[in-house]
């Protein structure tokens, strides 16, 4: 379910179809989808909380939620009425209520100003007010890909053996909870639960549920989804068992054990394991099936989980949801990741899956590891054979055509079922195709429109057909994925889709073709490529913060599935497996939480902003071939679409240089952006004020350096601390100049005399005279990039640079 939750990316003009002939058919547009109806619960956020030392943990939380009955009653009125509304208090790291409101008291109380006094006092002040909308939820060979193996053998010098395959850190999942008889889980010869452990196994309405050395930790959030839901959550949620299978997958890719003999479908067979195999994990439960109003993961489940987990002392948490992009303040992932990141716990998410189009990217925080997903250089081909002509797809079908002769071709618009629209049939909506024209033959489906590219072979099956073609439009370009179909099918790209079309369109003869089984290839070139799918930058919210920040392998990503699932997690797929194949930023985001883990378990000290840094700095903008890595298009792709790069886990956990940034930093950061200043004392538990000399948000110490409107001369400062050896000296380079932009460093060394030890230093951008324009496509950005180097061979910290001029 993970690569197709967005739908904004549905959205289409006529002009991406793929070809004139077949117009009707490839009206492959899907309107956005209708808004939910008006929230009935509401978050209001306090901020953080002002606990006053010496006080114990459920005292400190008695006065909290006393505080927020408080503030709930002042304004209904009636303290008792306050209770009744308020089904989360969050008192422990984030300061806040979630409760059941009407419109109007939400607004009352977002009202409520914040007196300076009370920034050292204990009573809560309202920093924000928003609805409980919600988020939707966005492997044997990748981890080899990335460097960290050899054909199953793991070499000394592996990112694995260095960091002890991230032993005893702990790996928290915001997700659909997790499946624990899987053996990805299994604890093995793992010692005991670390004494910083705090969480618990709620596995009280579910008595089969296990949690062991391996998995140590797991819960379930399920109010928030109950209150919009409109009535009390069923038995088979109140509990952190997956009966979706998308959390099992994220939370294995992240920390799963060793498992040999890991396939999908009988393709793909290896061994499974996550980025830290020998880290410790636990499943916060926030996302639930079926939707409410198109929505699985309700926010004020999600920031409970956060709030648990920082309490349960995880060391590094997955998320991989994402929604719309909002303001900060609305946005829990925002919120609950700032707080683990003041707790010094690093946060890793999806970019989300509304590519390829420009600003589609979600999870927009800095303090966040925000990941874009892209191919390996594994396959699953399989072939079409038309007119003398062979097209490769990809599948994962395990059925084959029984026979090796041509089975006849039918375009899903000439096959439109009696009484349903020629719309529904393009996309192969279920029941929408007509038996009587369909039977023994080989549907040509559009791949997108809103329904599940497995749910069209199923819609393809109903009506008797033999053999599905899955055809991209002009937008998914050269994407293809591998799916574990119902029945022989091929997902092919829009060039080949053109042919195709084309040939049965104009053959004066009954146009025939054959579907040959799909095959497991390794090697493939190009690769890492971007993911059609993977949502791109500029950052809608802060245009001077790039994001994404890194990419990863999230394309046809084998991990661990829920016994309660079927592949394609529909009610009329019977199937039930293991493990499965899955694609989206919701698996590449897991890639980087189990490198975050590597990192954690051999520089236990570092910050979340130095552990992000170290990932950012190292991961390169080159593919296998040491070539650009390219987009859908096969066109060299942009820091839009990978941020810093692909992810290099070996190198990460030697970066030489960090950029580092603190918790003040974030609310400096915050205060640049304009944020209320009397606001801003809600998060620490000291008085804070925004510096006297305002911040520009430029200055934010981030590891890539975005200006979205460049006029004559802008100054970026930065400083970096040496994590590498004691005595060294960097030089930097400007290897590529955003194009019409002079770049310059100073100063252009380094010198460092210990570890530990920082040094600043800026780099001055110029737009050049006459105008020179960016290239096409690019929305107006030039791209280029510095890199700080001690020496050949050695250290090799690159920081990306995005920059457009504003046009005189």
């Amino acid at each position: 379910m993970a690569m197709e939750t967005g739908t904004a990316a549905a959205a289409q003009s006529t002009r991406r179809l793929l070809l004139p002939l077949a117009v009707s058919f490839l009206l492959c547009a899907l309107a956005a989808g209708t808004k939910p109806p008006p929230s009935s619960s509401y978050i209001v956020y306090l901020g953080a909380h002002s606990h006053r030392a010496g006080v114990s943990t459920e005292e400190a939380s008695t006065v909290a939620t006393e505080s927020h009955y408080d503030l709930l009653g002042s304004v209904l009125g009636d303290r008792e009425k306050a209770r009744d509304a308020i089904f989360y208090s969050y008192t422990k790291n984030i300061n806040g209520f979630a409760a059941k409101l009407e419109p109007a008291v939400a607004a009352a109380i977002a009202k409520i100003q914040i007196p300076a006094y009370r920034c050292v006092s204990e009573r809560p002040g309202v920093v924000s007010v928003f609805p409980n909308r919600g988020m939707r939820m966005q492997t044997t060979r990748s981890w080899e890909f990335m460097g960290l193996e050899n054909a199953g053998v793991v070499p000394q010098w592996s990112a694995w053996e260095v960091a002890r395959y991230g032993g005893d850190t702990i790996i928290g999942n915001l997700d659909s909870g997790v499946w624990p008889e899987s053996l990805s889980f299994n604890d093995g010869e793992m010692g005991p639960i670390p004494d910083t452990w705090k969480g618990i196994c709620q596995n009280e309405h579910d008595p089969k549920f296990k949690c062991n050395s391996k998995l140590i930790g797991a819960r379930y959030f399920n109010k928030g989804y109950a209150m919009e839901a409109g009535h009390p959550p069923p038995d088979r949620l109140n509990t952190p068992r997956d009966d979706v299978g998308h959390g099992s997958h994220t939370l294995a890719t992240a920390g799963g054990s060793q498992v040999n003999g890991a396939a999908a479908f009988g393709y793909g067979n290896g061994t499974a394991r996550g980025g830290s195999p020998r880290a410790r994990v636990a499943a916060y439960r926030v996302c639930f099936n079926p939707p409410v109003n198109d929505v699985e993961c309700f926010d004020a489940d999600i920031l409970a989980a956060f709030e648990a987990a920082i309490a349960d002392g995880v060391h590094v948490i997955t998320a991989s949801v994402g929604g719309e992009q909002r303001d900060f303040f609305e946005d829990t992932v925002a919120i609950g990741s700032l707080h683990a990141t003041k707790a010094g716990i690093t946060v890793v998410c999806s970019a989300t899956n509304n590519g390829p189009d420009f600003g589609t990217v979600s999870n927009l925080a800095p303090w966040v590891i925000t990941v874009a997903a892209s191919t390996t250089d594994r396959a699953f081909p399989g072939y079409l054979v038309f007119n003398r002509t062979r097209v490769e797809g990809q599948s994962l079908s395990e059925a084959s055509l029984r026979t090796k002769s041509f089975y006849p071709l039918i375009i899903a618009t000439d096959a439109v079922a009696p009484g349903r629209k020629v719309e529904d049939a393009q996309v192969c909506m279920l029941d929408s195709l007509d038996a009587a024209k369909v039977t023994g033959k080989i549907v040509v489906c559009c791949v997108r429109g809103g329904v599940r590219r497995m749910e069209k072979g199923e819609a393809v099956r109903r009506a008797g057909g033999v053999g599905m073609v899955l055809v991209n439009d002009e937008e998914g370009g050269s994407n293809v994925i591998a799916d574990a179909h119902v029945l022989p099918a091929l997902h092919i790209n829009y060039t080949d889709g053109l042919a195709l079309l084309a040939y049965i369109k104009s053959t004066p003869s009954p146009p025939s073709g054959f579907i040959s089984k799909a095959t497991t290839i390794v090697g493939v070139r190009p690769a890492p490529v971007m993911a059609a799918f993977s949502s791109v930058g500029p950052n809608v919210l802060n245009p001077e913060i790039l994001k994404p920040d890194v990419t990863a392998p999230g394309v046809a990503i084998i991990a661990p599935w829920s016994g309660m699932a079927s592949p394609s997690d529909r009610p009329w797929d019977e199937r039930r497996v293991d493990f499965t194949i899955q694609s989206g930023t919701s698996m590449s985001c897991p890639h980087v939480a189990g490198i975050a883990g590597l990192v954690k378990t051999l520089h236990p000290d570092w910050s979340p902003a130095a552990i992000k840094s170290a990932i950012m700095t190292t991961a390169t903008d080159l593919d296998m071939e040491q070539r650009p890595i390219l987009n859908p298009f096969l066109q060299p792709a942009t820091p839009f679409s990978y941020g810093s790069g692909h992810v290099f886990p070996a190198r990460a956990l030697d970066p030489g240089l960090v950029y580092d940034a603190s918790y003040r930093d974030y609310l400096n950061f915050f205060c640049a952006l304009g944020y209320n200043a009397t606001a801003m004392c809600k998060f620490n538990e000291t008085r804070y004020a925004c510096p006297a000399a305002p911040v520009a948000v430029r200055d934010l110490n981030y590891p890539s350096i975005t200006l979205p409107d460049l006029a004559g001369l802008t100054t970026v400062r930065r400083r970096v601390r040496n994590v590498g050896a004691p005595r060294s000296t960097y030089t930097a380079a400007v290897v590529r100049e955003p194009e019409g932009v002079q770049v310059t460093v100073t100063p252009t060394t380094l010198a460092f005399g210990a570890v530990g030890e920082e040094k600043e230093f800026q780099v001055s951008f110029v737009a050049r005279v006459p105008f020179v324009p960016a290239p096409k496509g690019a929305g107006g950005y030039g791209f280029g990039a510095i890199v700080w180097s001690d020496g050949p061979g050695n250290h090799r910290v690159r920081t990306p640079l995005a920059i457009r001029r504003r046009k005189m």
